[in-house]
């Protein structure tokens, strides 16, 4: 054997017996007559002591070992002069009496350690060395916990997890699908799935009423901090349920996970349309660990001669408990904010609640004492407080609001790191429309099912229509979404219709789940949650790529084994694709 101990197990208990580890060199450090060595391996750290008096050739050699030497070594463990209190094993050592060096090392580009001298695109260049660090450990780690936990919830409550297939079937609807020339059938192509959607509801029908899949999806679309070209759902289908079968069983996952892995109760899951949700934050995410509820100012703010809100479809405003005190600096800062081109409002008007009840705003030339006063009733603004507004056309300002509400809960410290406030999002619309291609899309997917009293508007006014839909967010992070489904066979026909599919486009593309349709699909639904996003929000992060044992950079390119990459000429023309290129 290797080792007869982990680098993290030896304990007092384990004084005066002989060991055998093996691990990596983290440092050396020489210290006269003693030289000691810091042995590292997934489990820990412990501390190796070589005395030159006592063996000269063997101190000598441990003093020529360098940075991330795999080494194994032999010795007694021995009570620590020295203790270290910060390590597992610090109370303990290893008299070393002899070992062997089974790999060395370069000197590697970063140092290993907790807090690394190495930048973001060295250490996905050297992934394998940044997966040496104790954050990444802990990180899949924690990856690792969760999914545990998941198979352990959901085995309890009789789901079964089923793999679905890789190769599947593009589809025109949703993101941009990642497509794999076949060999076999020169000029076809397979997609590999944005989600296992249509698998999981022909499960449905096969009579597989509660399914689960923690399974790897793939969008070929633009990439931010909490979103790779490939990442991990934890897919879930059940059969026989409603809207609230679907809420309470997944409610409790989330509370099973926060409660095995974090040691946290989560508090009540509030219940939001969405709706209200824009109506009152501007987003179908809003974090809720703060209030700043947006209050409309329409009927105490238009016809007083400011152009900017008479020609205004809405005007809207936040009351910043506390912040009357900003400076002017700081109140020019955010109006920078909420100009820059991701937001996109023409600017910002404010107005503070003076300690002694008057106000002092940007519009003082429009709005005399007591039309301000009408502001700060209307959002119920104290001395002290700043009421922060803007206006334009509706959805635009909502947004744009939302944003400076969020700036604003960071900058007062309302967004506090380890409180949780959950939330369902319900109602979503089932249809947007789209103003280029003139035609109505799915908001979800087009297998979400309408709430079943406005059915009828299908015919005649689709875009009131609201879809059997939600969200489940936390914090203001949408960790997971899903619907319950179409399973009647005219129902999805006339949805295929409604978006723009003929007869034959909507057999071709789907006419697999149509045709089960046909014997006997039972109501369902389901929800799916981003898994890479549940565990960075468990790891307290935004950015999902440190938990991801081998993620991709903002250009979607692996550096480690830089991919994506060319291929020879000959694989080109086996895949059919070479005389493709060769026209061009």
């Amino acid at each position: 054997m290797y080792r007869s101990h982990t680098c993290g197990e030896l304990r007092l208990s384990h004084i005066n017996q002989e060991v055998t580890l093996a691990g990596w060199v983290q440092r050396v450090r020489n210290m006269g007559g003693m030289t000691f060595i810091d042995l590292r391996d997934r489990y820990g750290i412990t501390q190796l002591s070589f005395n030159l008096e006592k063996d000269v050739e063997l101190c000598e050699k441990a003093r020529k070992l360098g940075r991330e030497f795999v080494i194994q070594i032999g010795g007694i463990v021995i009570e620590r002069e020295s203790k270290n209190k910060q390590l597992a094993t610090g109370e303990i050592e290893i008299e070393v009496s002899s070992f062997s060096v089974l790999n060395a090392s370069d000197t590697p580009p970063f140092t290993i350690e907790d807090d690394t001298d190495g930048g973001e695109e060295l250490r996905m260049r050297y992934r394998y060395l940044d997966l040496r660090r104790n954050p990444l450990k802990q990180n899949l780690q924690l990856r690792h916990k969760l999914a545990i936990e998941t198979r352990k919830y959901m085995d309890a409550l009789e789901f079964m997890e089923i793999e679905t297939p890789y190769l599947i079937k593009s589809t025109p609807e949703g993101a941009r699908d990642f497509v794999v020339p076949s060999r076999m059938h020169g000029g076809e192509f397979y997609a590999l799935p944005q989600s296992p959607q249509t698998f999981k509801q022909i499960l449905m029908v096969g009579g597989y009423d509660r399914y689960f899949q923690i399974v790897r999806c793939f969008r070929d679309e633009d990439l931010r901090a909490d979103r790779q070209p490939e990442f991990t759902q934890i897919d879930c289908e059940m059969a026989f349920v409603e809207q609230e079968d679907i809420l309470n069983t997944f409610e409790g996952l989330v509370r099973h996970l926060f409660k095995s892995v974090k040691g946290i109760e989560l508090p009540e899951f509030v219940r939001m349309f969405y709706s209200d949700a824009m109506a009152k934050y501007g987003s179908d995410k809003p974090d809720l660990r703060f209030g700043m509820e947006f209050v409309e100012l329409n009927d105490v703010a238009k016809n007083q001669g400011f152009q900017l809100f008479d020609d205004s479809e809405l005007i809207i405003g936040i009351n910043a408990s506390g912040a009357g005190e900003f400076t002017r600096k700081q109140l020019d800062e955010l109006t920078d904010f909420v100009k820059r081109p991701q937001i996109g409002a023409k600017g910002l008007i404010y107005c503070k609640v003076n300690e002694d009840g008057t106000f002092k705003s940007s519009v003082d030339k429009f709005f005399d004492q007591e039309k301000l006063a009408a502001w700060a009733v209307k959002c119920d603004a104290k001395p002290g407080d700043l009421i922060l507004v803007l206006a334009g056309e509706t959805n635009k300002t909502r947004k744009q609001m939302n944003e400076l509400r969020l700036e604003m809960g960071n900058q007062l410290g309302l967004r506090k790191k380890g409180e949780y406030r959950p939330m369902w999002v319900l109602d979503f619309p089932l249809l947007e429309w789209d103003e280029d291609s003139q035609r109505f899309y799915a908001m979800h997917h087009p297998f979400t099912s309408p709430k079943l009293e406005q059915a009828h508007l299908l015919d005649t006014d689709p875009g009131k229509v609201n879809a059997n839909a939600y969200d489940m967010v936390i914090n203001g992070v949408e960790l997971g979404g899903g619907s319950i489904r179409i399973h009647d066979q005219d129902l999805q026909s006339k949805m295929f219709s409604i978006l723009g599919f003929s007869k034959e486009e909507a057999q071709k593309q789907f006419g697999f789940l149509l045709g089960a349709f046909k014997y006997g699909a039972p109501p369902h639904g389901g929800i799916a949650f981003g898994f890479d996003r549940l565990a960075a929000m468990f790891g307290g992060t935004d950015s999902i790529r440190d938990y991801i044992a081998f993620p991709k950079n903002n250009a979607g390119r692996d550096l480690m084994i830089d991919s994506p990459s060319t291929i020879a000429d000959d694989q080109l023309d086996e895949l059919s694709l070479l005389v493709n290129l060769k026209s061009e």
